[in-house]
């Protein structure tokens, strides 16, 4: 009840205030002037101008893509509206200076603050489970609030630029705050369409599958935080992430934090959490190619998880310490044709399609990232309708946590990230599908302390080592450099206890697990 009330009250205090939400696509672009002239370069309100450029933020210029060759998976041109980002929609967009952004300019870079995005600030997201009671309670009001709450900024694309009739013909859909990132992760993820009911290209995905998969969550995460700042006013709001390492079940799934499952069907979210009242979109994948549409936008039914009861030949169990470590162990970032078959690649390893412990390619069985996925059974198990959960969140804010700790640990040079040659949509100079504003892939190939972040996990892992270094040090020099204790021992000596108590759960949902092999 608390947790209403709050919700309520931050609802009352959201409709009586005028707030900017930086995210897709704005509503000043989704007309049929901007369609027909190309051009998405709104006004900023702060002074009247096109991109603020009378302040100095930004100007409106020509869209420059790459010409870079792409991989053979994807062999058609011309079909889809994601090639050449966002060329099929806009050749005309803000080009922003120094720290602000947005599609507009009106807002700050990440990691800046301030009216001129001159103040320099580290945000630091946290474990879940290191949260307080009143930041738990804070965390769900903020999630429920952007669910029930109308992007005024924002619409969503329900119809391709030809079904548009070129866009003379604009087909947009109003969401919730957080259904414009639910739809997001569909768009960029969904099937090519080939044109004709059944008529889809399944071998395409501009976020997954290759190497722009752990930039693209990057800016995605950011974004969001970003949105819910804006949305609530607490500026300080950081995304907490979900440690799951050695979990034997899902510890996040309880009513005061993402929901338990119901007692009256295993497969539904306990009454006694926000989230059982919660509608998923663009969840049917299957449905949309079938009819060789888009989703169009309109609830589906409610949110579904059923944790562990999923196809077990799928996903033997969660990730393990071991897992991980392997994964940070290796070296190159992206290998061979840099998709689902590349071998002794971290990006592929991550993501959960190269084995954890071997690193070949093509695994029969999925692991790391993929594995949470597949393990909740239900919304999170289709990769398009993922976003849907709010465990997604908690998800890839630790797969990017990892992402950071190789980038810290292997200090890759940007080329690492490749220029050509990688599948549609993951070269370095590609823009992110469908973000507006405009971003690279190389962008977010950096470590997110150049992005204003920080994780608590890492912290601890350096505070640790640095400890570890210490008592090393004074026991030698106690003990005259004798080698009396083992690294297995200093190993136990020195771990840092991070679990909590974990639950079980029952039934099995097949489909779910099908779509995300097929759709991941």
């Amino acid at each position: 009840e608390f947790v209403l009330f709050s919700l309520l009250g931050l609802c009352t205090q959201i409709e009586s205030e005028t707030h900017n939400l930086y995210q897709q696509f704005p509503r000043m672009c989704a007309t049929q002037e901007a369609l027909r002239t190309k051009e998405c370069c709104p006004t900023w309100e702060g002074d009247g101008s096109a991109c603020g450029a009378s302040s100095g933020r930004g100007t409106c210029e020509d869209v420059v893509v790459s010409a870079q060759p792409d991989g053979p998976q994807y062999p058609f041109s011309g079909l889809d509206d994601r090639e050449k980002w966002p060329l099929v929609f806009y050749n005309r967009t803000c080009q922003c200076t120094e720290n602000f952004m947005g599609f507009n300019c009106g807002d700050c870079m990440f990691g800046y603050f301030g009216e001129n995005c001159n103040e320099r600030r580290e945000s630091l997201r946290r474990n879940i489970f290191h949260l307080s009671r009143a930041e738990r309670i804070k965390l769900v009001s903020y999630l429920n609030l952007a669910k029930q709450t109308i992007s005024r900024d924002y619409v969503v694309v329900t119809g391709t630029y030809r079904e548009m009739q070129n866009g003379t013909n604009p087909m947009f859909a109003e969401v919730s705050v957080y259904d414009v990132f639910v739809w997001m992760h569909y768009y960029v993820s969904r099937n090519a369409l080939l044109g004709g009911p059944g008529n889809v290209w399944t071998d395409v995905d501009f976020g997954h599958w290759a190497p722009a998969f752990l930039p693209w969550h990057r800016a995605y995460l950011l974004h969001w935080e970003h949105e819910i700042r804006k949305l609530t006013g607490d500026m300080s709001f950081t995304t907490p992430y979900w440690d799951w390492r050695d979990a034997q079940g899902c510890d996040v799934c309880t009513d005061e934090l993402m929901g338990d499952r119901s007692t009256q069907d295993p497969s539904l979210i306990s009454p006694g959490s926000v989230f059982s009242s919660w509608r998923v979109l663009c969840s049917q994948a299957q449905d949309y190619s079938a009819r060789g549409v888009l989703c169009d936008a309109t609830e589906e039914g409610p949110l579904r998880r059923n944790p562990g009861n999923h196809n077990r030949n799928l996903v033997e169990r969660l990730p393990t310490s071991d897992d991980v470590e392997f994964t940070l162990s290796l070296t190159n970032y992206d290998t061979g044709p840099m998709d689902r078959s590349a071998n002794m690649s971290f990006r592929n390893t991550l993501e959960g399609f190269g084995d954890p412990q071997t690193g070949l390619g093509n695994s029969s069985r999925l692991g790391m990232h993929a594995a949470l996925h597949v393990y909740m059974n239900g919304s999170m198990s289709s990769v398009q309708g993922s976003a849907n959960d709010p465990i997604f969140l908690l998800h890839h804010a630790f797969v990017d946590c990892l992402y950071e700790q190789w980038l810290r640990r292997h200090r890759p040079s940007p080329n690492q990230y490749p220029e050509s040659n990688a599948p549609i949509g993951h070269n370095s100079e590609y823009h992110m599908a469908p973000f507006l504003p405009l971003h690279r892939n190389q962008d977010f190939f950096i470590s997110s302390k150049d992005l204003g972040y920080e994780y608590t996990h890492l912290l601890d892992a350096r505070i640790l080592t640095i400890a570890i270094a210490a008592a090393v040090l004074t026991t030698k020099q106690w003990y005259k450099g004798s080698s009396w204790l083992h690294a297995r021992s200093w190993k136990h000596a020195f771990a840092l206890p991070e679990r909590q108590p974990l639950i079980r759960s029952k039934e099995i949902e097949e489909t779910n697990q099908h779509n995300y092999q097929t759709t991941m």
